[in-house]
């Protein structure tokens, strides 16, 4: 599905529940538009992954994970070789007197090639071309990026004993990147590029109505506000929306409908995830944050 507009697409996501500034829907809009790869970088937690995952719901479109992390290779990311179906391929042709030319063409056809998730996004058996998540980029080794710089300028691999594998339609390529590490200037020029930051309290605050309305509005908007108040903090690590999302959730299983202290000290670990943050923030802490919620 195309969207005529910015606004249309903003429209889109909202009626899937993931609320969007207009600044960042551009960047989907043209990202969608122009088949160019969309870096998005920011904090764990404020949505990245979550736009990959709503664009194939609302596209109805096959969404193909990759998550990254340290020694990612051609074999784990692109292809390998099945080498146990080779070796009994083999094996069969010696017992029946096969010709070792023809066996050797044979068993490095495209029957015997495991697909992983970059060569399974431009092949063609899909009818419409999926969403490619790239997940955590900056996790993975800096050698990694240079096996995507071919698939993001032509929408080709190429594998030696076979060739080059284009794609007939490009995938839409969602990139994240928690900015543990810079990514190289020259993955980011095959990029559009957007930055999500912490939302602000309305916006949060939408998020929370959209994604968990039965909380009600008196606990969300308490909630939305009791965050705001913890980024302010000098924690080692700043809840996100998610975590916002996920403790907004643990209230509701509690049938909390509004904050307590109790409530707080009982459900911290659902919303900060270090013991020293959980410790700074714990007995006064809890109903200074209160008081200033206007608890």
């Amino acid at each position: 599905m195309d969207y005529a507009s910015i606004d249309e697409l903003q429209q889109a996501l909202r009626a899937h529940n993931y609320v969007a500034d207009r600044s960042l829907v551009t960047s989907i809009f043209l990202a969608l538009k122009l088949q160019k790869p969309l870096l998005l970088e920011g904090e764990a937690g404020v949505g990245k992954t979550e736009i990959a995952k709503t664009l194939a719901e609302m596209q109805q479109r096959h969404l193909i994970r990759l998550q990254c992390y340290e020694g990612l290779d051609v074999n784990t990311t692109i292809y390998e070789w099945n080498y146990t179906r080779q070796i009994l391929q083999i094996r069969m042709m010696e017992a029946t007197g096969g010709d070792s030319h023809a066996a050797l063409q044979q068993i490095f056809s495209p029957e015997f090639l495991i697909k992983r998730p970059l060569l399974q996004a431009i092949e063609e058996s899909f009818d419409r071309p999926p969403i490619l998540l790239i997940d955590e980029i900056d996790r993975a080794d800096e050698e990694f990026e240079a096996f995507l710089l071919e698939l993001l300028s032509d929408w080709q691999i190429s594998i030696p004993e076979i060739g080059t594998i284009r794609a007939a339609t490009p995938p839409t390529v969602i990139i994240t990147s928690n900015r543990t590490r810079e990514i190289h200037d020259a993955l980011k020029r095959r990029c559009l590029f957007y930055w999500i930051d912490y939302p602000s309290l309305a916006k949060e605050q939408q998020i929370v109505n959209a994604r968990l309305p039965e909380a009600g509005e008196t606990l969300s908007r308490q909630v939305v506000t009791f965050v705001q108040e913890l980024r302010r903090l000098d924690l080692f690590k700043l809840p996100g929306v998610a975590e916002t999302l996920d403790w907004t959730s643990a209230l509701v299983a509690l049938d909390a409908r509004a904050l307590t202290v109790e409530h707080v000290e009982d459900t911290l670990g659902a919303i900060l995830k270090y013991q020293d943050d959980i410790q700074q923030v714990r007995g006064s802490g809890v109903r200074s944050l209160l008081e200033k919620v206007g608890i």
